[in-house]
């Protein structure tokens, strides 16, 4: 079983900022990926931006410049923090895992928070 804790969402007006956190927890051997990704109403969910096993981050074009994702391994956590938000920044935004379970395990296994708001008030 793994747990997601999200937090930090909430109503801000544009130009304003936010910072989102998540933590993880339970039957994990090793985080590979974490990050977050936002569904706003009638569309796909998307990539906000991500931190690869490599320790690389993938960020979408559209919040590079603005948003800024950090990772501290030793406690398994990810914040996102946004800064000069806009409307369409509004979503709900979901942390996501990529983990193993053991050492003599290779397979990955994928799980997702619950879902933080963010409005963003023109």
């Amino acid at each position: 079983q793994v747990h997601l804790v999200e937090s930090g969402g909430g109503l801000v007006q544009a130009g304003g900022s936010l910072r989102l956190s998540c933590a993880a927890s339970g039957r994990i051997f090793r985080i590979n990926d974490m990050g977050w990704y936002r569904q706003a109403p009638g569309k796909q969910r998307e990539l906000v931006a991500i931190s690869t096993k490599g320790g690389s981050t993938n960020s979408a074009d559209s919040v590079k410049g603005r948003f800024t994702l950090s990772r501290d391994n030793a406690k398994d956590t990810v914040d996102l923090e946004m800064n000069n938000l806009k409307p369409e920044d509004t979503a709900v935004y979901y942390c996501y895992v990529v983990y193993t379970t053991g050492a003599g395990d290779l397979r990955q296994y994928g799980y997702w928070g619950q879902g933080t708001q963010v409005t963003v008030s023109s």
